[in-house]
This record gives structure tokens, sequence and C-alpha cells, in this order.
């Protein structure tokens, strides 16, 4: 397989429209409207990963802006509650955030699930951004856009493709600056980072270790990069 059928995984397939199944993992993935910046300082873009993981949760008591209301005593009740019950929306396998695009890696477990989570998570921060920039109406480019995972190969592709957005879209100089972004799954996968958050076995359970997966993403690196040039063909 090249490197450019390995970076076609990541299209969706023109004028079919995909069906969500339970128990299948998807590559999901919107960009701002117009391409405008969605995430444009360090307090956006947390809270758009704290909000990320609350609504992945399949009934959270309260609206997540009222969920930081609570006192921190509260607030870990809420979440020890929600972990208890043990029902959510979707698995987070992967993630990425960067200016004016997301990604994400999820593996639906309820009926419509990731339709639902898509709509909280999406609707919960678009509430917190256009409040903070004065603005009004959609945030996000229409309906999010999603591509079946149907081979382990596929999985594993697309899983470093995510991870190395930042580097292909230069926010990181050098490639070891992914070992520091804050803003995607890549420093917890290769235990950098002190978060547990996302499923990481259906992809690292390919890999001897974490220093394994590390080394199959570096590898594609500055090829990923010069794909980049020619435009971010995941979103025609």
């Amino acid at each position: 397989m090249t490197p450019l059928e390995i970076y076609d995984y990541t299209r969706p397939m023109p004028g079919r429209e995909i069906v969500l199944a339970n128990n299948e993992i998807y590559h999901v993935f919107n960009r701002g409207v117009a391409s405008l910046p969605t995430f444009t300082n360090k307090k956006s873009y947390q809270r758009a990963v704290d909000t990320l993981f609350y609504y992945q949760n399949a009934k959270p008591p309260l609206k997540y802006a009222k969920f930081l209301n609570l006192s921190v005593r509260d607030r870990a009740r809420v979440l020890e509650s929600l972990k208890e019950q043990k029902r959510r929306w979707v698995e987070i396998l992967c993630f990425c955030f960067m200016s004016n695009h997301f990604h994400l890696l999820l593996k639906q477990l309820e009926d419509v699930g990731i339709s639902k989570f898509m709509s909280n998570f999406t609707n919960s921060y678009t509430r917190y951004f256009n409040t903070r920039q004065k603005r009004v109406g959609p945030l996000f480019q229409g309906k999010f856009k999603g591509v079946r995972i149907e081979t382990q190969e596929q999985l594993i592709h697309v899983s470093r493709y995510i991870h190395l957005n930042p580097y292909t879209g230069y926010v990181v100089k050098t490639i070891t600056g992914l070992e520091s972004y804050p803003y995607s799954s890549f420093p917890e996968y290769i235990s950098l980072s002190q978060s547990n958050y996302c499923s990481k076995e259906p992809v690292l359970s390919y890999f001897k270790n974490s220093d394994s997966y590390r080394k199959f993403v570096f590898d594609n690196a500055d090829y990923q990069r010069e794909l980049g040039k020619i435009g971010h063909l995941t979103f025609e």
C-alpha cells in the first residue's frame, strides 16, 4: 500500500450517505464555516476537549455550562455517577483539534449515538464560542462528515493521519512537537500525558508498545506534510 492510498482512507465516498451502525468505528470530522477559526486560544481549545469527553456520556444530568458552575466536590460526584452508569453514546479512540477543524475516531455504542454525541458537543461548544466572540449562527460547516473504518489497516493509518495533523499544518515545527501538542490524543498514546480518556486498545493492540506506535506515526510525517501542501482533501 502506498502512502497516497493511506491518505485516501480519510476521504468520504462521493455521493454516498454513510449509515452509522453500533459497534462500528468512524472517522468523523468537520471545519469552521467558511474555514473560519473555531478554536482561537488555549482556553477555547481546552473547553472543546473537556466538552467532548463530557458529552461522550449518554445521560449527563446537567448541561456542561451548568456543570462547570458546581463546586469541585459536586463536579467530582457527577463524573463518578456517570462513570458508574457506564452508558456512553460513543467510545473516543483518537482526537485532534486544529485552529479551524477537528478529527475524531469514534466507535458508536448506542443507536444514533454518534449523531447524538456530535449534536451535543457542537451545540454546547458553539454556544460557548458565540457568547465569547459576540457572534450568532452556526460555527461549523453543516453536518459532520464521516468515513466508516472497514479494516484494521485502515484504522491504524487513520489514527496516524489524525495524530499528524498539527505537523502537517505546521502548527508544530518539528515532528517531536507532536509529543507535547495538548489538543490531540497523541501524547496519551505514547504515555506522555496524565490523561487516560481515550479507548486506545483498538489501535495500540497492533503495536508492540507505545514506542512502536510513535515510530509508526513519525515514519509517515514528512510525506503527509507534502500531501498537505496540495490542499486539505479530506474536506472536499
